[in-house]
């Protein structure tokens, strides 16, 4: 089994919505943080460059950021943007307590499980490498995993397979053998490609985008926790 992280373990893409927001209001203090997080929506489970290109387009924050290109040694606007949310981020992340109450209590109660039951678990996430594993120590789940891929793992992000397709290959198992818990349709979208099983753990921020996508079954797009798993468990006994 393999698991996603934001979005899927733990409410970081909340938290990413929130530290994006307030980098907004920082080159625009005239905006929204309800609107900002609210456009975030649209664009969670993309890569960083994505995000912040879309968010800096959206919200007429290049004028302002561009100011703000020699400050970081950086050479376009989004960078810029990036670098200033980076921070408010990195200041979120650095009380363990904002951490651990904003993880997906369903989500880790069906890792745990999960360990007990399946001969290989892993991690496949888009963050990046020193975020992973601060989050997983804070929550006490480095050990719960035989292999754990970050961004820096790979050159392109979800929705390319690259990632699950290297997981895949690290535990030398077939894509048929895998299912994913993902949280959003660029996640699901990716493990779709690589082959692989899904059951999608719909969020606040994905629900509707992972309705709409019909990427997969409405039976496989868990919007009730207490379904989450009986929906796993049918997955697994289809694939016996």
């Amino acid at each position: 089994m393999i698991f996603d992280l934001d979005g899927t373990l733990v409410q970081t893409e909340r938290l990413k919505a929130i530290s994006y927001a307030r980098a907004a209001v920082v080159l625009r203090p005239d905006l929204s943080k309800d609107a900002v997080v609210e456009a975030f929506k649209d664009v969670v489970g993309l890569s960083r460059r994505e995000v912040a290109t879309a968010l800096v387009a959206r919200f007429g924050l290049a004028e302002t950021a561009v100011t703000r290109v020699a400050e970081f040694n950086v050479t376009t606007p989004w960078q810029a943007f990036v670098q200033i949310r980076l921070r408010i981020y990195g200041e979120m992340l650095a009380d363990p307590e904002v951490i651990r109450q904003n993880q997906w209590p369903h989500n880790v109660s069906l890792l745990k499980e999960a360990r007990r039951v399946c001969r290989q678990m892993a991690l496949a996430t888009m963050s990046y490498c020193p975020q992973v594993q601060r989050v997983l120590d804070i929550l006490n789940l480095r050990d719960q995993f035989d292999f754990v891929a970050s961004r820096d793992d790979v050159e392109r992000g979800k929705p390319d397979p690259e990632i699950y397709n290297l997981v895949a290959g690290e535990l030398a198992v077939t894509p048929a053998e895998c299912l994913v818990v993902e949280d959003s349709p660029a996640g699901v979208q990716a493990a779709l490609a690589a082959g692989m099983a899904v059951v999608a753990v719909s969020t606040p921020f994905t629900q509707k985008r992972l309705h709409e996508s019909a990427l997969l079954p409405e039976h496989l797009i868990v919007d009730d926790p207490a379904r989450l798993t009986a929906v796993v468990a049918e997955i697994v006994a289809s694939s016996q």
